[in-house]
């Protein structure tokens, strides 16, 4: 057990974890950190425990659960906003994911490709126009997920610019008021959208909401709202920060790089070899509703969890020689969309994503390149979902 340490903190280098987290690393599968407030929780970062404790019903994901670890003050002062699946436990999180989950199958995501890839290339085909240099997040990494989510959802894309603010100030603050005046934006936006669908129905998986709302009453437009909003905000925020984050890794990896342009067919294990590493969703939060026995450690009831993705997925005795990237490694069981009842709904539409954004902008520009030093390029704050800022690329 180590002394505990500052939960979050800032990345040194962006796809590597903190400096500061090194004790943790060093010092067995639980440890002990303190947050904003000085309020001591466990950390988890051993690969084993992580799947054990992320399968456990007796942690909670509840906010408002007694004991329940907020990591900023700004989510603290939020705490009584309700957020549907993430920050729900069963039976409610199963009702509610029992409502999407055909709409995320391997099958239904398989069938959205030929969109998806439509989208990739009319967005390259605009860059090539414009000719170098580009800023990548703007012009490709945000806008090729905010397109299929909202073509997805029935969410029309020209409203793109409101909802990727509100989704920033609600991710990155910086104060508890401009969380509050988002959320209340985007509630305010979501139900005058659910108001203009009743009126005129469209195609997508709000409209398909909205039909079984007419049959059985379920979901209520409060609860329709949050399914909205979460879906809206993860799936177009975590896949543009592995698009512009993966990206700025490969660039930072030219023999890496070159395998990849050698051998296409190795772009999905890369995938899930930069999902690893990268872990850009760190500090899953839990707290225990009764006494737990893991590794050793008793965590106790009322206890905060906090697990960090980024030492998980770097856990040496589940990945040896963890800090390189390995094509070759049979990375697909990380912990990068989570674990457990709770794992990432949208992971077979992010993996797709992901393949088709890389594999399509490495073949269109043999050339890419950083446009600026890598040390000058910014790169997002420890207490968000990590990822670049900007990306600004030649080729």
């Amino acid at each position: 057990m180590t002394e505990a340490v500052a939960f979050p903190q800032d990345r040194t280098c962006p796809y590597h974890p903190p400096q500061g987290y090194a004790p943790m690393r060093d010092g067995g599968p639980l440890n002990r950190i303190t947050l904003y407030d000085g309020r001591q929780v466990w950390a988890v970062t051993g690969h084993q425990e992580a799947r054990a404790l992320l399968s456990d019903p007796r942690l909670s994901t509840n906010r408002n659960t007694p004991g329940f670890p907020m990591v900023t003050e700004r989510l603290a002062k939020s705490r009584r906003r309700r957020i549907a699946l993430l920050g729900v436990d069963d039976p409610e999180h199963n009702t509610q994911r029992r409502m999407l989950i055909s709409s995320f199958s391997v099958k239904r995501i398989a069938a959205l490709r030929p969109r998806i890839q439509e989208t990739v290339d009319h967005l390259l085909d605009a860059m090539v126009e414009a000719g170098p240099p580009a800023e990548l997040v703007r012009a490709f990494a945000l806008p090729v997920p905010s397109m299929v989510i909202c073509a997805l959802l029935g969410v029309p894309y020209a409203d793109h610019d409101f909802f990727e603010e509100q989704s920033r100030r609600l991710l990155r603050g910086p104060g508890a008021r401009d969380v509050e005046e988002a959320r209340d934006a985007l509630d305010a936006y979501l139900y005058d959208l659910i108001d203009r669908k009743q009126r005129e129905p469209g195609d997508g998986l709000l409209d398909d909401l909205l039909s079984r709302q007419d049959e059985n009453g379920s979901p209520d437009r409060e609860e329709l709202v949050s399914l909205a909003t979460i879906l809206l905000i993860a799936g177009h925020e975590t896949t543009a920060n592995m698009i512009s984050l993966g990206t700025f890794t490969l660039l930072r990896h030219p023999e890496r790089l070159a395998e990849l342009r050698a051998d296409p067919t190795l772009i999905p294990s890369a995938v899930e070899e930069l999902l690893r590493v990268l872990s850009i969703a760190e500090g899953l939060q839990r707290v225990a509703t009764e006494d737990i026995e893991v590794g050793g450690t008793t965590i106790r009831a009322g206890e905060g969890v906090v697990f960090s993705t980024s030492l998980i997925n770097r856990d040496g005795d589940t990945y040896p020689e963890a800090e390189r990237l390995d094509w070759h490694r049979p990375a697909r069981h990380h912990l990068a969309f989570g674990f457990g009842v709770h794992q990432c709904l949208g992971q077979n539409l992010a993996r797709t994503e992901l393949d088709i954004a890389l594999r399509s902008l490495l073949t269109r520009f043999p050339g890419l390149r950083l446009a600026r030093p890598a040390e000058e390029i910014p790169f997002k704050p420890g207490d968000t979902i990590q990822g670049m800022v900007e990306l600004p690329v030649t080729w």
